[in-house]
């Protein structure tokens, strides 16, 4: 059973919707840090829910934990409105400074993302003040692999982005696509937390959450699943983000979604690495799938978010 935990004071996270990821915003007086600035189609919301939470304070510093665009897609929006300096992982910084689409997954995943500049960056063992807590820096490969997590000791409190969810952890993107050992990154990752005394956790989608011990099990079960079939990574990872972009879009054609899953290289190296199925079979397995799980329907000739 789910506990809602209590944070600090300093602390409030603007909980959004699966697509942008959450806003955790870290109050030192009259300043604040913001992490994470969620999806660039939900800029203009970033920006109000930021103005209303800051009520007045300064904006000083924007970090995020990585680099996928539901976590960075507000940040030039953020920049341009607060001016704040902008902080990234150390291993983000030079896709960043050349604006490399594949390797910050927009054009991978047909995402998309605005230009930003950054002012600094953030290694694994950093440590650094913001909502009056010190908090590390720490290594979190697995679902991104220059992904970092926040620790503060003191609060035992752990801003996990991707990492780690209440049930499970974000698509394991470098196994698909080829770039890497993302399940033995996840399971270094797991068991580094797993070592940590952690009562609350804020996740980079969905409500912050106290059974850690308890997400930590599942996240492990999952991992197993993956380890013991790599197809289901990619079927994962095709469910995954084919329903990040219907809560997006909201309505998509069928032949139009065929088309998208052959174009698109996260899909197309995920069916020829994992599932070897032809455009037809993989877009209907797909939408029997979308609909068993409720996240979709079709109507006519499109497939529409439930």
């Amino acid at each position: 059973m789910s506990t809602h935990p209590r944070l600090p004071p300093t602390v409030q996270v603007l909980e959004r919707g699966w697509l942008s990821a959450n806003n955790v915003l870290l109050v030192d007086g009259d300043a604040a840090t913001l992490i994470d600035s969620g999806y660039l189609s939900h800029a203009e919301q970033t920006l109000a829910l930021l103005r209303s939470a800051l009520g007045g304070r300064r904006l000083q510093h924007l970090l995020n934990t990585h680099s996928h665009p539901d976590h960075i897609g507000g940040h030039a929006s953020v920049q341009r409105a607060f001016g704040c300096a902008v902080v990234v992982p150390e291993g983000m910084a030079r896709a960043v400074a050349e604006w490399d689409e594949h390797a910050l997954l927009i054009s991978a995943a047909a995402q998309a993302g605005e230009r930003f500049g950054h002012d600094a960056t953030l290694a694994a063992g950093a440590r650094f003040v913001a909502g009056e807590l010190e908090w590390q820096a720490l290594a979190a490969p697995g679902h991104d692999m220059d992904a970092l997590v926040f620790y503060n000791r003191e609060r035992r409190l752990l801003i996990s982005g991707d990492a780690l969810w209440r049930d499970g952890f974000g698509i394991l993107f470098a196994d698909v696509l080829g770039h890497g050992d993302g399940l033995g990154e996840t399971r270094r990752t797991l068991e580094a937390l797993g070592r940590l005394a952690v009562d609350t956790v804020i996740p980079g989608h969905g409500a912050p959450f106290a059974d850690f011990d308890e997400a930590l099990e599942r996240a492990f079960a999952r991992l197993a699943a993956f380890e013991a079939d790599g197809a289901r990574i990619a079927r994962n990872a095709i469910r995954g983000c084919i329903t990040f972009m219907l809560l997006d879009v909201r309505r998509i054609g069928l032949a139009a979604l065929t088309r998208h899953l052959v174009d698109t290289p996260l899909y197309r190296e995920a069916n020829a690495r994992f599932l070897d199925m032809d455009p037809d079979a993989l877009t209907g397995w797909l939408i029997a799938e979308l609909e068993r799980a409720g996240v979709a329907r079709r109507q006519g000739d499109a497939l529409v978010a439930c």
